[in-house]
């Protein structure tokens, strides 16, 4: 295989450890075959003139970092609008939030073009292009219809809807259609191949081939699922360094005569934040034991605080946390600690390790790495419980975590509580099997298991 190139909204560095698991993977095969990385600078230039864009380069060892900069105009169309006001919010089943304003289409298609007119100039013959996520679906018509012959692969890190919400996407055919200009489209679940095989079944005039394998447009198409996992042995080294031992050490102090609960997301409406905390309000209302014990660690990051349904949501949170605070209270114990900040990722593994339960909740999510993060950072000898949403990615490899319905208040609850009381030996036997599970599916695996099945297709 030719040298590697990764398309993706925004770049890394993956010298900077700091990028985490998925830029030092990425960074790692980029290495290998002397690679090319791509995106936006994210620079926002207020007076630039839309469709065009300055081209920065600069080396990062054997890899080469391109960055193209955005106007005003192209920043707001393709990636506030079309990109994060409707494709984020339909993806992750969210209609009655997405903003179907006609003219974000034609800025998100126009810096599509201006990103394969500018990616296109650094390709060579033999190159093996990567393109990552939602921003980007179709750069690589936009490539073909330049003449690019190379072998090219697509992975969607978010959901996949079903064909009638997926139907409501303004020109969602054109832009299924453009997936057909790659070899390989990898999704993070076969919940979300099932979905694509049944659009294209229905809206489209493919034929299936096989397995996985649809011919439409003069264009034959290999889809399939590769649920992406976190790189577990820089987790652990994370896990082994001083800041997380500092903040495992102040976590099990402060908490020695408590049951500690975590959560640990952005602040998204996809993240299912207000049912978590309306179930843990269940939970000490119905299971009056945990009063004074059960304390929940709730980190919500900042994100994309302009945007009127994410004020909205964490005002929703702030009252939530307040009400129960108030209601459950003591001067001695606060039964939730609300953090909208982020938390360091060098301090995590310590957070996590000191939990006797995890809450990963999503409504919707493509996979939810801090599930895995979770398990990975736990005691074998004294692991906490991993409590899981059905509707996150990661339940489908998940299976010994447990599994809840997010909008099932009581049943959560419920749940919740069978994780508090949850044997030792209950905990150690689910723990080894999702421990194996997440070894052996890591970020790794993912990348080589891609990048094989995209190597053993003929070249267009």
């Amino acid at each position: 295989m030719g040298r590697l190139v990764v398309v993706s909204n925004r770049i890394a560095d993956p010298r900077k450890t700091a990028s985490g698991g998925l830029a030092v993977a990425l960074g790692q095969a980029l290495e290998a075959s002397g690679g090319l990385w791509f995106g936006w600078s994210g620079k926002v230039v207020e007076n630039g003139t839309p469709g065009e864009g300055d081209l920065h380069l600069q080396q990062a060892g054997r890899v080469q970092l391109a960055t193209v900069d955005l106007s005003r105009e192209d920043h707001d169309s393709y990636y506030l609008g079309y990109s994060n006001g409707v494709l984020w919010p339909v993806f992750h089943y969210r209609l009655d939030l997405a903003d179907f304003d006609a003219g974000y289409v034609a800025g998100y298609r126009r810096v599509n073009q201006m990103f394969a007119h500018k990616l296109a100039g650094l390709l060579q013959p033999d190159d093996v292009v990567w393109v990552h996520d939602y921003h980007l679906i179709p750069l690589a018509a936009e490539l073909r219809a330049m003449g690019c012959r190379q072998r090219m692969g697509f992975f969607l890190h978010i959901p996949l809807p079903p064909p009638l919400i997926l139907a409501a996407v303004p020109e969602h055919d054109w832009l299924i259609r453009s997936l057909f200009a790659y070899d390989l489209v990898g999704f993070q679940s076969e919940a979300d191949v099932s979905h694509f095989a049944r659009y294209v079944g229905t809206e489209t005039p493919a034929d299936v081939l096989g397995e996985h394998e649809f011919r439409a447009f003069g264009k034959t198409l290999r889809a399939q699922a590769f649920p992406i996992g976190i790189d577990v042995d820089e987790f652990l080294e994370l896990g082994a360094g001083r800041e997380s031992q500092e903040m495992y050490a102040q976590m099990r102090d402060e908490y020695s005569r408590r049951r500690l609960l975590v959560g640990v997301e952005r602040m998204d409406y996809s993240k299912g934040l207000p049912q978590r905390l309306k179930a843990f309000r269940q939970l000490l209302q119905s299971y009056p034991e945990n009063l004074g014990s059960a304390t929940l660690i709730q980190i919500a990051a900042p994100s994309r605080e302009s945007v009127d349904a994410y004020a909205a949501l964490r005002q929703e949170l702030e009252s939530l946390c307040g009400a129960i605070n108030g209601n459950f209270g003591e001067l001695d114990w606060m039964p939730v600690r609300y953090i909208h900040r982020s938390v360091a990722r060098k301090r995590l593994p310590g957070l996590y390790r000191a939990a006797s339960v995890a809450l990963v909740t999503p409504l919707r999510d493509g996979m939810n790495l801090v599930a895995k993060e979770f398990v990975a950072a736990q005691d074998p000898q004294d692991p906490g419980v991993l409590v899981l949403s059905r509707f996150a990615g990661a339940a489908e490899q998940m299976s010994e975590a447990l599994l809840v319905n997010p909008y099932d208040t009581a049943r959560t609850a419920e749940t919740i509580q069978r994780a508090l009381q949850m044997p030792l030996e209950e905990r150690q036997r689910r723990h080894q099997v999702l421990l194996a599970q997440i070894r052996a599916q890591d970020v790794h695996w993912w990348r080589e298991r891609f990048l094989a099945s995209l190597a053993a297709i003929p070249a267009p």
